[in-house]
């Protein structure tokens, strides 16, 4: 089960990536193209912060904390010999990487790097690909915590 949840973690890493290099190729940033109206939208942004921007002027501490939040996701992935919880574990360990990637190499220099988001959700905020493989996957595991599905047989 384990290596299924390391293959999803490396399937949503490249996708996040690719979509990554796919939005800084064709989007200007702060240009929006609207999807479905005013609800879902691209938009190019890199933010320096965690979720809906906050703390944008303590990027080396996100970066930390998200770095230790994807060490425990590939932990919590090791342990696991359930394979949904290895998929939904895997999905959270992939979205958590990619943003730790950005962080860790983007500009301006590593361990302060800001995240690439583009997919503008209404006037709310402006994540990326990495930010859906983790919310499904956390609501994943709060379905499979509510079914009593134990991560351990």
């Amino acid at each position: 089960m384990t290596l299924l949840g390391y293959l999803a973690a490396l399937a949503a890493v490249a996708i996040d990536q690719l979509s990554k290099i796919w939005a800084e190729a064709t989007l200007a940033v702060g240009e929006r193209h609207p999807l479905l109206g005013d609800m879902l939208a691209t938009q190019l942004t890199y933010n320096p912060g965690a979720a809906l921007s906050l703390g944008a002027s303590a990027t080396p501490l996100i970066t930390a904390l998200a770095a230790a939040g994807t060490l425990f996701a590939a932990w919590l992935t090791w342990r696991t010999t359930s394979l949904p919880w290895a998929l939904s574990l895997g999905l959270i360990l992939g979205g958590g990487l990619g943003n730790v990637i950005d962080r860790l190499v983007r500009h301006p220099g590593p361990g302060r790097g800001h995240v690439v988001d583009f997919i503008a959700y209404a006037d709310w905020f402006i994540g990326n690909v990495a930010d859906v493989f983790v919310f499904g996957g956390l609501t994943l595991c709060i379905a499979l915590a509510f079914k009593g599905k134990p991560m351990r047989s």
